[in-house]
């Protein structure tokens, strides 16, 4: 089991859990993360995300002094058809733009869902539900997906 619908020569946005299960090798997810990562290895698909993706996830890591971790968070935007994409003035007004529309959205998320709708993504993966306020956000619950229909 795996993500479907994979957008072949599209972009994948991936939020910061995504980014942690992939590089602390989440045994739950790595089946169903794993035609993803191999579709980008293949040049089939870009993945996304935003700046502050680098910054949730290097958090830990140097708090607790994890250096080899914090070189795996660092790594994983240097392969190629992977990149991080800076937050703009664009990304910041469309995020005000979408916490003033919904309220429960968290000023993070918003960045996170600005970027992806700012640059075309075709799916967005996450593990966070509380995406699906975010209208228009071609949304992927990692949850869901293994639970299945």
């Amino acid at each position: 089991m795996g993500l479907t619908s994979l957008p072949v020569g599209g972009t994948v946005y991936i939020d910061a859990q995504i980014a942690i299960y992939t590089v602390e090798i989440f045994p739950a997810y790595t089946t169903v993360l794993h035609p993803m990562w191999a579709q980008a290895d293949a040049g089939d698909l870009t993945v996304i995300s935003s700046e502050l993706t680098l910054m949730e996830t290097l958090v830990l890591p140097l708090r607790n002094a994890e250096a080899r971790l914090v070189s795996d968070f660092t790594s994983l935007w240097h392969q190629p058809h992977v990149n991080l994409l800076p937050i703009t003035m664009d990304v910041l007004t469309e995020a005000a733009r979408l916490r003033a529309a919904h309220r429960a959205l968290k000023t993070p998320d918003a960045i996170h869902a600005a970027t992806a709708l700012l640059h075309g993504c075709s799916l967005f993966v996450t593990n966070d539900r509380g995406f699906l306020r975010v209208p228009g956000l071609p949304l992927a619950v990692l949850d869901d997906i293994i639970a299945g229909p």
